[in-house]
C-alpha cells in the first residue's frame, strides 16, 4: 500500500507525463513530416502524395514522402523514434506479410500506432465474357459442376487479388485453380485474352475493360455496394453471405508515438479527406474515402489479421 508521500509524488509523476505529452500535441510538428512508403507508381504511393501535398499546408510544415521498397518501408518505420516525424503509409503488407513469410521482423499491433484508415478499394469479381455466367450464383454453381475446371489469374502471392480469391473458394466450396502472375497488368491481360475465366481484379485495373465489354463484372468484394461501379452487388449479397475483402491504405506510426500526436495527426488527415478535390481524385484511382479513429482502425487491424489469418492458413499460402 502506498504512503501519501509515495501518492503525492506518483501522482506528481503522472500529471508532469501528462503535461508533457499534451505539450507535444499541442507544438508538434515543429520540423518536416517524412511519411514512408513504398515504391513509386503504386496505390500506396498515389494515396501517399495526395494526402502528402494538401497536409502540408494543414501543419504548415514540409511533408515528404520517402518511397523506399515494400518491406523496407515498414521495417523502416518500426525502428523509428515514436515522435510523429516518421510516419508509415501502406496497408495489408503491415498484417499480411507476417503471415506470408518466415522471419519478419515486425509485428502489426506490437510495433504501430494506428493513426486513420485513409481509403479502401474493394477487388472487382470479374470474368471473361465468353463465361456462361452473370452472377455470383451462376459461378459458384459453375465450380462446383465442374470442380478444378477454371482458373483465376492473380498477382503475386499474398495480394489482394490472391487471398480475395482464395477466400471465395474456401466459403463458396468451390476448387478453382490459381494462375499466378508477377504484376496486375499480365494478369489482367491473360483473363482478356481467354487464357484464364475469372480474376478478383482493382477496379482501376479493370474499369475500361468493363465499358468496352472485353470483361464482365459479377461483384464487389467490399461489404457493401461500391461507388466505383454503381449497381454491382456486393459478393455478400449475391450470393456468399459474409465474404468481405478490400485493400485498405493506412497510415500508422512507431508504437509508443504520444496518442496526443496520434490525434493530431489524424485531425490533420481528415480534413484532407474532406476535401471534394481530394475525393475525385482518389475515385478516379479506384479508391473510396473512409477517415475515423485510431481506435476504429485498430479493430480493423485485429479483424483483416483474424479473417485473413484463417484463409492463409488454410491455403497455405506463403509469399514467392
Amino acid at each position: 500500500m502506498l504512503r501519501p508521500a509515495h501518492v503525492l509524488r506518483t501522482f506528481s509523476w503522472m500529471t508532469m507525463a501528462l503535461a508533457v505529452t499534451a505539450a507535444c500535441g499541442q507544438n508538434y510538428p515543429e520540423r518536416p513530416v517524412h511519411i514512408v512508403t513504398s515504391e513509386p507508381g503504386g496505390g500506396n504511393d498515389f494515396v501517399t502524395r495526395v494526402i502528402a501535398q494538401q497536409l502540408a499546408g494543414n501543419i504548415g510544415q514540409p511533408v515528404i514522402v520517402d518511397n523506399r521498397a515494400s518491406v523496407i518501408t515498414v521495417e523502416t518505420v518500426a525502428k523509428a523514434p515514436p515522435d510523429g516525424y516518421t510516419l508509415l503509409s501502406n496497408g495489408g503488407i503491415i498484417w499480411v506479410e507476417p503471415m506470408t513469410r518466415p522471419n519478419v521482423s515486425w509485428d502489426a499491433v506490437r510495433d504501430f500506432s494506428p493513426v486513420i484508415l485513409v481509403a479502401s478499394s474493394p477487388n472487382i469479381l470479374v470474368v471473361h465474357p465468353s463465361m456462361p455466367v452473370k452472377s455470383v450464383q451462376d459461378l459458384i454453381a459453375l465450380a462446383k459442376a465442374n470442380p478444378g475446371a477454371l482458373n483465376y489469374s492473380s498477382a503475386a502471392t499474398g495480394t489482394s487479388s490472391h487471398i480475395s480469391a482464395e477466400l471465395f473458394k474456401s466459403m463458396a466450396g468451390v476448387d478453382i485453380v490459381r494462375v499466378s502472375y508477377k504484376g496486375t497488368g499480365p494478369a489482367v491481360n491473360d483473363l482478356v485474352a481467354g487464357q484464364v475465366q475469372l480474376m478478383f481484379a482493382t477496379s482501376a485495373s479493370v474499369a475500361p475493360l468493363l465499358k468496352t465489354g472485353r470483361l464482365r463484372a459479377l461483384a464487389v468484394t467490399g461489404a457493401q455496394p461500391s461507388a466505383l461501379l454503381p449497381g454491382l452487388p456486393a459478393v455478400a449479397s449475391a450470393g456468399l453471405p459474409g465474404y468481405e475483402t478490400a485493400t485498405l491504405y493506412t497510415i500508422v506510426a512507431p508504437a509508443k508515438t504520444p496518442d496526443a500526436i496520434i490525434r493530431r495527426i489524424n485531425q490533420d488527415v481528415t480534413r484532407v479527406l474532406v476535401r471534394d478535390d481530394v475525393k475525385e481524385k482518389l475515385l478516379s484511382a479506384g479508391m473510396e474515402i473512409a477517415g475515423g479513429t485510431p481506435e476504429q482502425l485498430a479493430a480493423r487491424i485485429k479483424s483483416e489479421i483474424a479473417a485473413l489469418g484463417r484463409v492463409i492458413k488454410s491455403a497455405g499460402i506463403r509469399a514467392d
